[in-house]
């Protein structure tokens, strides 16, 4: 077993088939009986091209509100337990932890919401501070006129929930200048969203670059929202940083 961990021990980068595995992604909302995933990306040639985040802790149902203390009660029953899917150009796709292994996904969309009437967006960010910057984040939903407090969660489930519509934005600002993101903590979710016909750039608006090694170094922050409404959110992330410098 030993043996067969430390295989995975590549460099990554922009040539052949890399997969991204991160078995507890969120590992203190695990031990808090929060949210936690488990994720899996494929990448070919740097383009992520499989997607997979399968969160024991999200509710089943699609539709049920996003709130901040949702999986806090750690159950993982019937009612509980979501997989998230996604095959580049074929869409994203929801269905029960405990479905079998042939029963089809439902289709997910991201929430339409136009790009002036944000003020009822829900949007999530990571519940660490070391992890996000949370003050300027709340600038940011502040400037974009959002009066619902933000929904903190660990893991890519953050992902999982805006991309079916739970959620609509999710936040995740550098809070050290030297900071890379790790590509297995992206790499899923980033397709799941895309797929569900959002879109997920830096804060600098450039696309998350998964094939120049194990990390994002060529990017800062990740921004995902709407694709109607990204260039809106992305604006007041930049002029909130950049009122800063």
């Amino acid at each position: 077993m030993l043996d067969l961990i430390d295989r995975g021990n590549s460099t990554g980068g922009n040539r052949g088939r890399i997969w991204a595995i991160d078995p507890i992604d969120g590992t203190k909302g695990f031990l808090r009986g929060g949210q936690y995933a488990v994720c899996l990306g494929l990448m070919v040639d740097g383009d992520v091209k499989v997607g997979v985040l399968g969160c024991p802790n999200l509710p089943v149902d699609d539709k049920a509100p996003l709130t901040a203390d949702i999986g806090s009660n750690g159950t993982d029953d019937e009612g509980h337990g979501v997989l998230f899917s996604a095959v580049l150009g074929q869409g994203a796709t929801s269905r029960p932890l405990a479905a079998s292994s042939s029963e089809e996904g439902r289709a997910i969309s991201m929430r339409s919401i136009p790009s002036d009437s944000l003020a009822d967006a829900t949007f999530c960010e990571s519940v660490e501070a070391g992890h996000s910057a949370h003050g300027d984040q709340a600038s940011i939903a502040q400037k974009l006129g959002i009066t619902k407090p933000s929904v903190r969660m660990d893991s890519q489930a953050k992902y999982g929930s805006i991309a079916r519509g739970a959620g609509d934005i999710y936040l995740r600002l550098p809070v050290k200048a030297t900071y890379q993101e790790k590509i297995w903590d992206h790499a899923a979710g980033d397709l799941i969203v895309r797929e569900a016909g959002g879109q997920v750039t830096d804060i600098h608006g450039n696309r998350l670059d998964f094939g120049i090694g194990r990390t994002l170094a060529n990017n800062k922050g990740v921004v995902a929202a709407p694709a109607a409404s990204h260039a809106k959110v992305l604006a007041a992330v930049q002029e909130v940083l950049n009122a800063k410098q």
